[in-house]
């Protein structure tokens, strides 16, 4: 330039008159005089202008009383301008050259008028609500809010891992993707193309421009677009980049990631997912209620394995809320350890200290996939983690255009249902499968279908009917039934569907009743007559789904469990085994002593009481039925008869978390669960301390339950179950 200033903001105040001079650089500039190292690079406004007569002093003379940083900012504008320029010449994309074009006009105006570039758009941001950033945060709550809170933290590791690479994803051009994905809504991406241009890319690169995150201002729309291709690379990067990696990120990267992608790829391509409804946390069930934690990325750009510190939830962020339940799998916090503990009871802190020694994966032992000890869906749930195999819930739409993937995935459950199910007929599996009605979960495999479950939800009826369910004849054995069954469940848990109903012939009755099919079935007749398909020769068999079970996890919760239990019942064994030193007393001139004194017999006459309740079940079970029977009939027993009703008592499965009552524990003496006293006693005194815990001493509750507890004791007494 031919002076200290950049001609874009030294327009040369004459130009109103006869003078031409912009101040824009001129396209063919006169040779720059060759300067000495001698001669002083201080410019002198004195000079005349290179592409006018007019001094250089004349061109700022407009900018004498501007500030230090008004004139930084002008220039950084410049520079943006300048960069701007570049890019439209360098880019061949049609689409993203206009794009730089509008951008660099509208610098170069701010520049002229001294002023901020502003954006003139129809909509402003965010484009979509709820944003990816708060579905992906949903996503987190709906799906492992269940979780204890160091694998809760790896997930939320992920997530921002996840959200990180979308902050800094290229999107591919509109022709790319016409390309591509001809049957596209070309608009809708083109229109956010634009506004992701101008308000998270460029900006990177020109700091004059207002940035936003793409996680923070565009939601479930733009993540549809870019999801697939996205997710496939990143795994892609992850295999080819895994000798790289560093050794404590590998197995988040090459096992957690895969799976975690594959959970929110259900959630991001189904219509009904709960996660991107505006009053996902208002609208979460009682009792279920999930932390709000905020996951947001990073705002600097990392590579796949970048390290985060550990999260750390803020106190006032949970359970701030009176009566909000607590997870199960939490510790509880020094102050709910106070509270009062039911006789028979183990500790939480003893629990959580057990807990906090088996929470390092590698310090529960390994069962081999061979092993009779190993779970039946461990094979497949390990394939999955390494995105060996997919699971998808598909179907055929009148509505939609058909999509080839999901028409040859169909064509291929229709081949596999076939031949593993030779009785039935051709046409009739094609008619089922390709039925809209119909949708099928469909096990993916290299590409491939290898398996699935067809069914029909009836929403109303409250059921769904499993129609045709089958493993690929080579592919069978290694647990994908189990987990088709486990993943099946979980998707109707998520549409509020709790029963399943289906006809198993004769050779598929022993694989329903290990999914937990029974001949028992919950539904009412009047529900599913005229509804299921009735099959000569078959048996009618459901299934009741427990919502608070994640059932694709559940070996893996029964397996902690059992790892719990073992070291809980070695420390016991520990101090069962203690020796104690021999009697000194009759030395010292003692004569006599009680038995029960002498150490370690008071606990072996505990054992023999319990070996003798053993021994004789039927007199316990009689005696426990008629103190049962007695509190019942008792005038304060009116409270408890029965489990207390959400309408009745809000809040009250948040506060309480093992509720118990008189009709529960009738229906345990009946299936013969007391086969000890201290169960009984157990469970009766659970009954009180819940009803002291939910309501306050001056309630008629509180009172009744102070009664009928001294009036239960007097008859465990008189029957002689404790000592009077």
């Amino acid at each position: 330039r031919s002076t200290g200033f950049p001609q874009e903001i030294i327009q040369c105040p004459r130009a109103e008159g006869a003078c031409k001079c912009n101040g824009w650089k001129s396209q063919n500039p006169p040779p720059t005089p060759p300067r000495t190292d001698q001669q002083s690079s201080t410019v002198n406004l004195q000079e005349p202008c290179r592409s006018c007569s007019h001094t250089l002093g004349d061109h700022v003379t407009h900018l004498e009383n501007v500030s230090e940083e008004e004139m930084n900012r002008l220039l950084g504008i410049v520079l943006d301008v300048e960069y701007l320029y570049t890019c439209v010449h360098k880019e061949e994309d049609a689409d993203t050259k206009q794009v730089y074009f509008s951008l660099f006009k509208l610098l170069r105006k701010s520049i002229l008028q001294m002023g901020k570039p502003t954006l003139e758009a129809q909509e402003s941001p965010p484009f979509e609500k709820p944003s990816i950033e708060q579905g992906v945060n949903n996503f987190v709550q709906y799906k492992f809010s269940h979780l204890p809170s160091k694998e809760r933290q790896t997930i939320m590791e992920l997530a921002k891992m996840f959200l990180n690479q979308i902050n800094y994803w290229q999107l591919e051009t509109p022709s790319q993707r016409r390309q591509r994905v001809p049957n596209d809504d070309a608009a809708g991406y083109k229109a956010n193309y634009t506004r992701w241009l101008c308000y998270c890319n460029v900006p990177q690169f020109c700091d004059s421009l207002p940035r936003y995150e793409t996680t923070q201002i565009f939601g479930r729309t733009l993540l549809r677009s870019v999801f697939t291709v996205m997710r496939k690379q990143l795994l892609e990067q992850a295999r080819q980049e895994k000798d790289k990696l560093p050794p404590e990120k590998r197995t988040l990267i090459l096992t957690h990631f895969p799976k975690f992608l594959s959970m929110l790829e259900e959630e991001v391509y189904s219509h009904s997912s709960p996660i991107w409804s505006h009053d996902f946390l208002a609208g979460a069930p009682a009792g279920q209620i999930p932390i709000h934690t905020v996951i947001s990325a990073p705002p600097v750009a990392r590579p796949l394995y970048y390290s985060t510190s550990p999260v750390s939830v803020d106190p006032s962020t949970c359970g701030s809320v009176i009566g909000e339940k607590r997870k199960p799998s939490e510790p509880l916090p020094y102050e709910e350890n106070k509270r009062p503990r039911v006789v028979g009871d183990i500790p939480m802190e003893l629990i959580n200290e057990v807990m906090a020694t088996i929470t390092d994966p590698a310090a529960i032992p390994e069962t081999s996939l061979l092993s009779a000890h190993s779970a039946r869906d461990e094979a497949a749930r390990l394939e999955e983690r390494r995105g060996v195999i997919e699971f998808h819930v598909i179907g055929n739409s009148l509505n939609q255009k058909p999509n080839k993937r999901i028409l040859m995935w169909l064509v291929g459950l229709q081949n596999v249902f076939s031949h593993q199910l030779p009785r039935m007929p051709k046409e009739y599996i094609t008619r089922l499968v390709f039925d809209p009605k119909h949708k099928t979960l469909s096990l993916i495999k290299d590409g491939r279908v290898i398996g699935g479950i067809c069914f029909r939800m009836f929403p109303s009826q409250g059921f769904t009917e499993i129609v045709f369910c089958a493993v690929t004849s080579n592919e069978q054995v290694k647990g994908y039934g189990t987990h088709l069954m486990n993943h099946l469940k979980e998707y109707h848990i998520k549409h509020e569907i709790l029963n399943f109903l289906t006809y198993a012939d004769e050779y598929a009755i022993g694989y329903f009743k290990k999914q937990g099919f029974s001949k028992d079935i919950k539904v009412p007749k009047a529900k599913y007559v005229g509804y299921i398909k009735d099959y000569e020769g078959a048996t009618l068999m459901g299934c009741e789904l427990n919502p608070s079970i994640p059932y694709t996890e559940f070996s893996v919760i029964i397996k902690k469990q059992k790892e719990i239990i073992k070291k809980l019942i070695e420390r016991k064994q520990a101090q069962i085994r203690k020796v104690y030193p021999g009697l000194s007393c009759f030395k010292e001139g003692v004569r006599q002593i009680p038995i029960e004194s002498i150490p370690g017999i008071r606990r072996l006459l505990t054992v023999l009481t319990l070996q003798k309740e053993m021994k004789d079940p039927d007199q316990l079970y009689s005696t426990l039925k008629t103190i049962l029977q007695h509190v019942k009939s008792h005038p304060n027993g009116w409270p408890f008869m029965e489990p207390v009703k959400k309408t009745e008592a809000p809040g009250y499965y948040q506060v309480i978390r093992f509720p118990m009552d008189l009709k529960t524990m009738s229906e345990r003496l009946k299936s013969r669960y007391y086969t000890t006293r201290k169960l009984f006693m157990a469970d009766m005194q659970r009954i009180f301390t819940n009803c002291r815990e939910y309501n306050p001493p001056e309630s008629e509750y509180y009172k009744c339950a102070n009664l009928l507890e001294k009036f239960f004791y007097t008859k465990i007494k008189e029957a002689g179950l404790i000592e009077k």
